[in-house]
């Protein structure tokens, strides 16, 4: 068989992909078989070929489980890749609004930061490093407990404040030493008292807050100041800048007042004094937003970090982005029980459901496009909406609808098989140019190949839950054309069968092993009076949790309604 991908897949992944578009998720049942697999293919086709290229959704077929020999066979043949696997339909945190508040550098002022706050609206700001890295965040609060609650005169210092900072802050001009360095000892003092009596004040390192007279400027440079600071644009005299350059000070010039200078000096301090760095909460674009709420609600932040998978910032949520978040747009094919959906389901917003089943225990919030049809296989409905809408069905899309057919009939033996699904499934047939018998043939064969798999991958390769008021009912099914392989599966299946039950948490458990051929099915059953309800359901003998049933093939129209009788006439004798 060629490796090559058919133009209709890539089309059906290529369509849709333009900026902007929301995407709409098919899929089938977990467990899925090849009706799941196919049918969520060829309706995806079909959605987007209904709205045309230019449509407002993009639609993508998915799959809630693994797939079985027998699909593999089918996307094989006509060239299609698997759908795409989810496990979980909630809504991530990428589908919640994210303010791209952008990052800052460690070493701005804190001036800065609360300017930028005021224009952006913000009350956290992000602090990040090269490649975007995130490296703290700085608040509202901080900002405030930095102007409110340090009184220490040292804590610019101490800050280790960049020169450039000061100069900002203080609408300032360097006119001795160099603006690239930090102000990283001494403390802020301001020369108000005559020059003798601040000259015991001042110590070496220190930044003074002065006006224009000569006398206070030598004393500070005298004292082994770091910085003086000349307040209201005093002129600076040579003499003062030659003493300044020889005693390693630096002289600022400020066109404030002496006052406004140091008021604003604790302001140009870094944000990296303030901010948080230890103890992040932070969330990826791929958490789900059920998991983070939680998280959420036991922290006092506004403003939470969004990082991508690399640990680069992204952008930041709050709590009140919960609200607004848009829910996961989904169309369900070949099933409509919440146990037997995509975790999650009843958080999505659920758009149509296209099933053969019967009703089953999903609930939706709003009215949906729900189509259900008593015939053998959903690809047989999906089959008459492209007549009904007059959409051509390509030879590939017709290959997938009539292998589901064909696996979800038994190839025409099953009693939920219809006048319809024979008469869809032989059109297609000729439209995919496979012979039914000889495709159909293969097609299990692939699927029959049981030996080598795991005692878990069979039991679950096509496994569904049913919910009753009361109970929880899990039924398992695999086909075969070989008795001899059959056989051999059901003692592998025998002691698996109790495991399965305790895992799943189950009140009853049976497996079907169906023999297409014979259209004869073999049941084991595990479970509080599970022999007695299978007797009672099909009059059969059951030997050690095993009974043989003649006929029997179908775990739609002959199993669970046989099982859900027999516990109704349970229940009533009781």
């Amino acid at each position: 068989m060629e490796e090559t991908i058919n133009p209709v897949y890539q089309e059906l992944t290529r369509t849709g992909h333009k900026a902007g578009k929301r995407t709409v998720c098919i899929t089938g049942h977990k467990n899925p078989d090849t009706d799941s697999i196919c049918s969520a293919l060829a309706y995806t086709y079909f959605k987007q070929q209904l709205q045309g290229p230019d449509g407002p959704k993009k639609y993508l077929a998915c799959r809630a489980g693994a797939v079985s020999g027998e699909t593999q066979y089918v996307l094989d043949y006509f060239h299609f890749q698997q759908p795409l696997y989810i496990d979980n339909i909630g809504t991530r945190v990428k589908d919640m609004e994210i303010h791209r508040t952008p990052g800052v550098n460690r070493k701005i002022s804190v001036k800065d930061a609360w300017n930028l706050m005021k224009t952006q609206n913000v009350v956290t700001l992000p602090v990040t490093g090269e490649k975007n890295r995130l490296e703290g965040v700085i608040t509202i609060n901080d900002i405030a407990k930095s102007y409110m609650d340090e009184n220490d005169a040292g804590i610019v210092a101490v800050a280790k404040t960049p020169y450039r900072n000061i100069l900002q802050t203080l609408e300032a001009e360097m006119v001795v030493g160099n603006p690239d360095t930090d102000f990283d000892s001494g403390k802020v003092i301001i020369a108000a008292a005559n020059p003798d009596v601040m000259e015991n004040y001042i110590n070496e390192g220190d930044m003074v807050i002065l006006g224009n007279r000569y006398e206070s400027q030598l004393m500070a440079i005298l004292a082994g100041a770091g910085c003086i600071v000349v307040c209201l644009g005093a002129a600076v005299s040579r003499t003062i800048q030659h003493m300044a350059q020889e005693h390693g000070t630096a002289v600022i010039v400020s066109p404030l007042d002496t006052y406004t200078v140091a008021r604003l000096i604790n302001q140009a301090m870094p944000v990296d004094f303030f901010m948080k760095s230890d103890g992040l909460v932070t969330f990826r674009m791929s958490d789900y937003t059920d998991q983070i709420r939680e998280i959420m609600s036991k922290k006092r932040y506004r403003d939470f970090p969004i990082l991508d998978k690399h640990g680069s910032y992204i952008g930041m949520i709050s709590r009140r982005n919960l609200l607004g978040v848009r829910k996961r747009e989904l169309i369900l094919v070949d099933h409509n029980e919440v146990s037997q959906a995509v975790d999650n389901v009843d958080n999505a917003e659920i758009l149509e459901i296209i099933d053969h089943h019967r009703l089953g225990t999903l609930q939706t919030m709003n009215p949906v496009f729900f189509r259900n049809q008593p015939v053998g296989c959903t690809a047989t409905i999906i089959y008459q909406m492209y007549h009904e809408y007059g959409i051509d069905i390509p030879k590939e899309i017709a290959g997938l609808l009539c292998s589901a057919i064909l696996s979800d009939t038994l190839v025409f033996r099953s009693p939920t098989c219809t006048a319809v699904d024979r008469a869809a499934a032989e059109e297609l047939a000729q439209t995919a140019g496979i012979q039914i018998e000889p495709f159909a043939k293969a097609m299990f064969a692939a699927g029959s190949d049981l030996r080598s798999k795991t005692d878990d991958e069979i039991f679950y390769t096509d496994f569904k839950t049913f919910d009753t008021e009361e109970i929880t009912i899990g039924i398992g099914q695999i086909t075969s054309m070989s008795e001899e392989e059959l056989h051999e599966i059901r003692e592998r299946m025998k002691p698996f069968i109790e495991k399965a039950y305790e895992e799943k948490g189950l009140d009853l458990a049976f497996f079907m092993l169906t023999d297409i051929i014979e259209e004869t099915t073999t049941m084991l059953c595990y479970g509080n009076k599970a022999e007695m309800i299978v007797k009672d359901a099909f009059d059969v003998p059951v030997e050690e949790n095993v009974a043989v049933m003649k006929g029997v093939v179908s775990r739609k129209k002959q199993v669970v309604p046989g099982i859900m009788a027999a516990l109704a006439r349970e229940a009533e004798e009781t």
